[in-house]
């Protein structure tokens, strides 16, 4: 019964830690009912209850328990009621059970003294002022430090418990980073939608800005040491220096000059510091000629170091161009091609022009390369300049001849050593081009070393050998005319194989040989070349047959013209030398020889001395010859009019007195024909 009433009603000491009051009590007896009964305040009474209750469950030794207990253990609180219960029965139990007296009272002291320190380092947080979620701070805002507010946490531990809540921490920060850095995200985005920015919009701009919101977000927790600042929560800190930075009306300046939005989040990651130069930058870029959406460009291109320089150096760059030949109305163009000119200092930039003045170029020159190639002077840098001139010497041009060949196509220096110029050097060392022939091909098509080996190169050499040019006359053909590089296979050099085969008669054994001997006809017009003489040459009564050998033996005259070379000499030939058709059809080569210095001038000595030749004989030889051959045919024919003959008519006879027979003939007919003229 009396363990029953002590249950319902009983007499509790609690024992309270002073927190700085003084002449506070240390004991309060008063009593509760037991469905109002409190719980222990001090840890140690806590503790000390919480490992007599284990140890007197979990041993073999300890008594049964009673009746009592048993009719409460499954009631409310039942693991408190029987805590208490086996504290009030403590007594009963026999002297060797129990702990001496001293050593309770020593071990509950030290429980005490470590309670005490406990709750004295738990005193020291301050209490804080309610903190945005994900915040860094754990003071209030008035501790000037933060670890003032934490307690020596470091020193309830041993050193692998503190190693591994050093970890926890660092979790936490990253998560509270995190936190804060998506909340700064929507703290810009509500920015964007005031600025009538649609949401997709604001979603795609943002994703390019994550260097700009952190930069915000740090500007942010920095303005809380400012005085007007100190009191306010970090959401009105963020609009604060969002709406002071004036980004969203940028944002809405660079879209409407058609700016892309992942532009637009290059631009402001990089000026971050100062937005508006943005604007004053493109003021800057329209004045120098930068149009159009270039401006956008020259900005993302320019390199980061170009919003900290001032717009007094880069118009001091501006005008050393320009004295160096570089024009006015260049510069834009320029500037929008390369615009890592603008990152360049006046040391750096003089450094680069005059390294292509060196090989002797001009201001004009200069210039003219510039604005063909802009990035020969911004994009490489001076160790790579050097290898490139370096390499090109090593072909035989002279320090004068590299400029000139840099100034007729820079792009060159925009070519890797490696991967561009010695593989298509290995191939023309294959194909049967030597170094002579390299140098030649550098200096009147540079344009060569820039084209694509395996693309464009391989599948026209491949081609000449298909149509029967020579192995070992590829290399010649391709060293005399390097434009053919540069013709399109199925556009250019196809069409014009296939005409020849199918419009000028030209056999498919021969136009081998007609393209190896004059590769230059590749590069003819059909139009308005190679068919009108084509038909010029039917229209005389060539037949198709005839005309292919003549063309196979002499390919130039598909590319004569026909009103200076060909009409003119043809008449000559027709009707003052009366010559056949056949003579022409025999020697195509007589279109090659000029008219008024090689065939009127022998014509006129055939006919004072009454001798004919063939047109081979006739032009072919040189004058010393001719002259020559002329005394030697005057003389047959003086010996055979005085009557002197030969032993034996020889071949050499007969033939003579033909080719004078024929001779006085042409010669009565001119003179008929001359008469026939005057009349």
């Amino acid at each position: 019964m009396l363990v029953k009433l002590q249950v319902h009603h009983f007499s509790a000491t609690l024992r309270f830690q002073d927190h700085g009051g003084p002449n506070f009590p240390a004991t309060l007896p008063f009593s509760f009912p037991a469905c109002n009964r409190p719980r222990l305040f001090t840890v140690a009474s806590a503790h000390r209850n919480h490992q007599e209750n284990r140890q007197n469950t979990d041993t073999s030794t300890s008594p049964a328990p009673s009746n009592d207990e048993a009719s409460v253990s499954r009631k409310h609180n039942s693991k408190s009621t029987s805590m208490l219960l086996h504290f009030l029965s403590f007594d009963q139990t026999s002297d060797s059970e129990t702990p001496p007296m001293a050593e309770r009272e020593v071990s509950y002291a030290e429980e005490e003294e470590e309670d005490k320190m406990r709750l004295l380092e738990m005193s020291l947080i301050r209490r804080r002022t309610p903190q945005f979620p994900g915040s860094i701070y754990v003071q209030s805002p008035s501790d000037p430090n933060v670890n003032s507010s934490l307690p020596p946490i470091k020193t309830l531990f041993d050193d692998q418990i503190g190693i591994v809540a050093a970890v926890d921490d660092e979790e936490m920060l990253i998560k509270a980073l995190e936190i804060r850095r998506r909340v700064t995200t929507e703290i810009f985005m509500e920015a964007m939608r005031k600025g009538k920015f649609g949401i997709t919009y604001s979603r795609n701009l943002v994703s390019k800005l994550s260097d700009f919101i952190d930069f915000v977000m740090i500007q942010a927790a920095s303005m809380k040491q400012m005085p007007e600042f100190s009191h306010s929560s970090f959401n009105s800190r963020a609009r604060a220096f969002i709406d002071d930075s004036n980004v969203v009306p940028m944002i809405r300046w660079l879209k409407h000059n058609s700016l892309s939005f992942p532009q637009i989040g290059n631009l402001i990651c990089k000026s971050r510091r100062d937005v508006t130069y943005i604007r004053r930058f493109a003021e800057w870029l329209k004045s120098v000629n930068v149009k159009g959406r270039f401006i956008g460009v020259a900005m993302l291109r320019s390199g980061k170091n170009v919003f900290s320089r001032s717009f007094d150096d880069l118009d001091e760059n501006i005008e050393y161009l320009e004295k160096n030949g570089v024009r006015r109305d260049w510069i834009g163009f320029v500037i929008s091609r390369c615009p890592e000119i603008l990152s360049f200092s006046m040391e750096e930039l003089k450094m680069r022009v005059e390294f292509y003045l060196n090989l002797g170029m001009n201001e004009n020159d200069f210039g003219t390369m510039v604005f063909d190639y802009p990035k020969v002077l911004g994009y490489l840098s001076m160790e790579e300049m050097n290898q490139k001139v370096a390499y090109l010497k090593e072909f035989g041009l002279s320090n004068e001849d590299v400029g000139r060949v840099i100034a007729l196509k820079p792009h060159l220096m925009g070519c890797n050593i490696e991967e561009k110029w010695k593989p298509l050097v290995k191939f023309f060392y294959y194909i049967g081009i030597s170094k002579e022939g390299m140098r030649r091909i550098l200096i009147a098509r540079p344009i060569v070393f820039c084209i694509d080996l395996q693309n464009t190169i391989v599948p026209k050499v491949q081609f000449l050998r298909e149509i029967g040019v020579q192995e070992d006359a590829i290399g010649d053909v391709l060293a005399r005319f390097p434009r053919i590089f540069t013709y399109s296979l199925e556009k250019k050099i196809r069409p014009t194989v296939i005409f020849l085969l199918t419009k000028a008669g030209v056999s498919q054994r021969n136009v081998g040989k007609v393209i190896a001997f004059q590769p230059e006809l590749l590069g003819c017009s059909i139009a308005h070349k190679l068919d009108p003489n084509v038909k010029f040459f039917l229209s005389l009564g060539i037949p198709l047959r005839k005309l292919g050998e003549m063309i196979a033996d002499y390919p130039l005259i598909l590319r004569y013209d026909i009103e200076k070379h060909l009409r003119p000499k043809y008449k000559y030939l027709r009707r003052t030398m009366v010559r056949p058709l056949e003579d022409l059809i025999e020697f195509p080569r007589f279109f090659s020889y000029s008219l008024e210095d090689r065939i009127i001038p022998r014509h006129k000595v055939l006919v004072e001395n009454r001798v004919n030749f063939k047109l081979r004989y006739m032009l072919k030889s040189t004058d010393e010859k001719f002259e020559e051959m002329v005394q030697d045919k005057v003389e047959r024919r003086r010996i055979y009019e005085s009557g002197i003959s030969c032993d034996k008519p020889s071949a050499t006879c007969i033939n003579d007195s033909v080719e004078d027979f024929s001779f006085n003939h042409q010669s009565n007919c001119s003179s008929r024909l001359e008469t026939d003229q005057e009349n």
